[in-house]
């Protein structure tokens, strides 16, 4: 009974593997024959069956913007960046679209080295970061071990040095991918949905008028409160809207 059951196991993931894989090659075959609409619905699917890569989000976006969906244009294209931080082609596209929002925010001008160092981290994926802390402390382990076998001292001082050397990479990169699945699981940033959004002073309609912000607008959410939502704009300013005007990244 336990074989039967394994087995039929393995027959409904194969067939799920399979079904998937098909609804991949129906949808770009759809946007290669610029079916973008019936590209869009595949795509869609594989979405909710599961399935996320750069390549999906990259492809739909880029079949919203084939049909002048511009805002979930840029909201996959964002989702794509997430999980491929370093495409240029993800990158190029993203900048198109944005020329599409009306708002144009100046953003304000960080730390150099600030900036150097959010760089740095997002040049990597989470995992390619973890792939490189977990060799890096396979190397520790082994300089620790020529450290402690080593027959002379010259053997023990590069052993040693190494070490300290590669635990400290070790660390950063260990700490470079927990801020990267930070960002994935999180959903700190949102495109804004609607037309026009007005953003309040407070969390709520008689909150005092603020500033206006259109669709396609990147912003950043920093606080929650039931309904509403406080955002911060790249140039500093910050309000409250309403959750349903937004869609997080």
């Amino acid at each position: 009974m336990k074989q039967y059951f394994i087995t039929i196991l393995a027959i409904m993931f194969t067939a799920t593997v399979l079904a998937q894989g098909d609804l991949i090659q129906k949808a770009n075959e759809h946007y290669t024959k610029e079916e973008f609409t019936k590209a869009i619905d595949g795509y869609n699917q594989i979405l909710m069956a599961g399935i996320e890569s750069p390549e999906l989000y990259y492809n739909l976006g880029n079949a919203y913007y084939k049909t002048n969906q511009f805002t979930l244009a840029i909201l996959n294209f964002e989702r794509a960046k997430l999980l491929a931080p370093n495409d240029e082609d993800i990158e190029f596209n993203l900048l198109v679209a944005n020329q599409k929002v009306v708002d144009s925010i100046q953003e304000l001008p960080g730390i150099f080295i600030v900036r150097w160092w959010n760089s740095l981290i997002n040049s990597q994926t989470t995992d390619t970061w973890a792939v490189l802390s977990i060799v890096g402390f396979i190397l520790f382990l082994t300089m620790t071990g020529l450290y402690f076998f080593a027959r002379t001292g010259e053997v023990k001082r590069v052993s040693f040095w190494a070490g300290c050397f590669v635990i400290v990479f070790t660390i950063f990169s260990w700490s470079f991918a927990a801020r990267q699945k930070s960002r994935l699981v999180n959903h700190s940033y949102a495109i804004v949905m609607q037309p026009t959004v007005t953003v309040k002073s407070s969390p709520s309609e008689k909150g005092t008028n603020l500033f206006v912000i259109h669709e396609g607008l990147k912003v950043r959410i920093t606080d929650k409160l039931g309904d509403w939502v406080e955002i911060r704009l790249a140039d500093g300013n910050k309000g409250w809207l309403l959750m349903e005007s937004i869609e997080r990244i």
